[in-house]
């Protein structure tokens, strides 16, 4: 489903040069659940944003259900991430003025979807991850976990082949972390890609696979026993 060619990032600031991604080669196939892990600065986000077509790299190919998605012109790029991928970050990324139902629904507005048929598939999605009667609360009337879920409904409500996640318990307290890590692999046991950037090991343990950076390198690829 994913894969990464001597994938290579680099950041230039006056004379320096910070190489944050140094020729990464790796593949992740449908349905694994993975789990991006290292310190702080070692490169996990940068990597989940090559990956996620959310930046471009310096160098090296990343294929997305075998497309070359480094290849694509930027209007491709686009159209890739809103039909193919979900998102969800670290502090859930909701508009405040808007509800919990019409937060889920931007990203199938902007495919196209009619705004009954987008109401109906957001509501849906809040369901499926069990915030049902929670459609028309805003943000702020949310727990920090609801809001979270709202986020991992917004990024399933259009069907994505891969979802993309970014320390989504960072700002969550255990016990809730607990509920969006079982979401997640509920999800995965559904079928879903799951490609999740974590700084807690014990987390990382619950997943299909381990990767672990540092200092740009991968340092170690473990399929986790459960």
């Amino acid at each position: 489903m994913i894969k990464s060619l001597n994938l290579l990032k680099k950041f230039e600031s006056g004379d320096s040069e910070l190489i944050a991604l140094n020729n990464l080669s790796f593949e992740i196939p449908q349905g694994q659940f993975v789990a991006i892990t290292g310190r702080s600065g070692s490169g996990k986000s940068t990597l989940l944003y090559q990956l996620g077509l959310l930046d471009q790299p310096t160098g090296g190919q990343v294929y997305v259900d075998g497309v070359d998605a480094t290849a694509l012109s930027n209007e491709d790029r686009t159209t890739m991430r809103l039909t193919e991928l979900g998102y969800i970050f670290q502090d859930y990324a909701l508009i405040p003025e808007l509800t919990a139902s019409e937060n889920v629904m931007i990203p199938l507005l902007m495919k196209g979807m009619s705004l009954a048929e987008a109401e109906i598939q957001a509501n849906l999605s809040l369901e499926r991850i069990g915030l049902a009667g929670k459609y028309g609360n805003l943000p702020s009337q949310l727990s920090g976990g609801q809001q979270q879920r709202v986020s991992i409904a917004r990024a399933i409500a259009h069907k994505p082949k891969i979802i993309f996640a970014d320390e989504p318990t960072a700002n969550l307290d255990s016990e809730t972390s607990e509920v969006v890590l079982n979401a997640f692999i509920e999800l995965n046991n559904e079928g879903q890609t799951i490609v999740m950037v974590t700084h807690e090991p014990e987390y990382a343990k619950r997943t299909h696979r381990t990767i672990t950076l540092a200092d740009g390198e991968i340092v170690s690829d473990t399929i986790n026993t459960k």
